[in-house]
């Protein structure tokens, strides 16, 4: 019996959301993707309708520059940003993070972590900013990373316990990967235009635990952030870089199986399910590949279980849900393939351009445009529309949750969206 992705994408929902319930425990959203690292969210209520005088619970400005996506734990709200240093050079920054409360908005603390100096950093690209890399939050601590300008841990009061500025390389139009944490290794990915490599550096203390140089063939620049994967009991860190995927051993580093494909500046965060994961392969001509996770050595020829490369996205991250796999392209194509064979089951052009990675929750998927036009359909085998919303201001970061408000990031200022009570 093939029962529909919307059913079990409710069901899904509804068994996470009543086990939580149970618990007494609210979600939190610790990470680039949410705490499934995939966009998911159990919440329920939240608004498909918003607008600059709809819906707005509160909106406080957010000073400097910066794409890192919100991430949200115990009722704070997490980013880094980038500020001008009044006085300075083009490309001086204060780079900084932020904490402020879930529930109004106000800042509890904010805090330098590095000084930016001009002459040390290269241009971006214009849709980069210095501070992308998404905040990570766990057991109390606060991880963020500014690329080659520095990796940091924080308590959750802003008191800073420690800093590195020792992992270097020339980041092509800036840094982008966001870290992850597995076990006490947070590990990022360090694909630039003069050295690629992967590094994991002890949570504790920011010391290097590991460090492994890409294959001579990803001799170009991505910004792809990792996805932890468990299988058959033994955790995979599958990292795409510029025309391979290597799937390491978090424990040392070592390569537990790569794939070959054509493409750079590789930016979507792979996905899992139905035992394999769904990534896209960025510039040149972008691919989507359904690649078999239980493999050993390069297995290039053996386990690509399908690919395309109708719509696949160069920026956006993918989102499975059930056995449908969606996705939108960077120039505003949404597409629902079958995630087991690849057949597109509905293609629709819904306009604009794309950055961010879309939100699923409660049977409803949210899209976020680069010019803060938000479009809500539902989730199933026929495309169905439920609402637009536009708020004013650049949005390429992705969308945070917390209870049933979403938390969106545009360009100078952060939003609580949530249904008037």
């Amino acid at each position: 019996m093939r029962f529909s992705a919307s059913w079990l994408a409710l069901s899904w929902v509804t068994i996470s959301f009543l086990a939580a319930a149970g618990t007494g425990l609210a979600e939190d959203w610790p990470e680039f993707r949410g705490p499934t690292r995939d966009g998911h969210s159990r919440a329920t209520g939240l608004p498909t309708e918003w607008g600059e005088d709809k819906n707005v619970r509160w909106k406080v400005p957010v000073k400097g520059e910066g794409w890192s996506s919100p991430s949200i734990v115990a009722g704070k709200i997490y980013l880094t940003a980038a500020v001008p240093v009044e006085g300075g050079k083009e490309r001086d920054r204060s780079l900084r993070a932020l904490c402020l409360k879930a529930d109004d908005g106000t800042v509890v603390w904010d805090v330098e972590v590095f000084k930016q100096e001009h002459d040390k950093v290269e241009k971006i690209h214009g849709k980069n900013s210095h501070a992308s890399p998404t905040a990570l939050v766990r057991d109390g601590k606060v991880y963020v990373h500014f690329g080659t300008q520095g990796t940091a841990c924080l308590d959750t009061d802003g008191k800073i316990l420690w800093t590195t500025r020792d992992i270097i390389y020339k980041p092509q139009h800036g840094n982008g990967a966001s870290p992850i944490l597995v076990d006490n290794a947070l590990i990022f990915s360090c694909d630039g235009s003069d050295l690629q490599f992967v590094v994991a550096l002890d949570a504790s203390n920011g010391k290097v635990l590991w460090k492994k140089d890409r294959p001579e063939r990803a001799n170009k620049f991505s910004f792809a952030t990792a996805q932890l994967i468990e299988v058959n009991g033994q955790k995979q860190v599958i990292s795409p870089s510029t025309n391979v995927v290597i799937a390491y051993d978090p424990k040392n580093g070592d390569e537990l199986w790569n794939v070959n494909y054509q493409g750079f500046s590789v930016i979507p965060r792979p996905v899992f399910g139905h035992g394999m994961v769904y990534l896209t392969t960025s510039y040149g001509t972008p691919s989507l590949l359904a690649i078999k996770v239980d493999g050993k050595g390069d297995v290039t020829d053996s386990h690509i279980t399908w690919q395309t490369n109708r719509s696949a996205p160069h920026t956006p991250s993918l989102l499975l849900v059930g056995d449908d796999l969606y996705c939108v392209s960077d120039n505003g194509v949404a597409t629902c393939f079958d995630a087991k064979s690849g057949d597109v089951v509905w293609t629709k052009r819904i306009g604009g351009n794309y950055s961010a990675s879309p939100l699923y929750a409660e049977g409803r998927i949210y899209f976020q445009d680069e010019k803060g036009e938000g479009t809500v359909i539902k989730a199933g085998h026929e495309f169905e529309e439920i609402a637009r919303n536009k708020l004013p201001g650049r949005t390429l970061a992705s969308y945070g949750v917390v209870d049933s408000a979403l938390i969106i990031r545009t360009d100078s200022a952060l939003y609580r969206i949530e249904n008037e009570k």
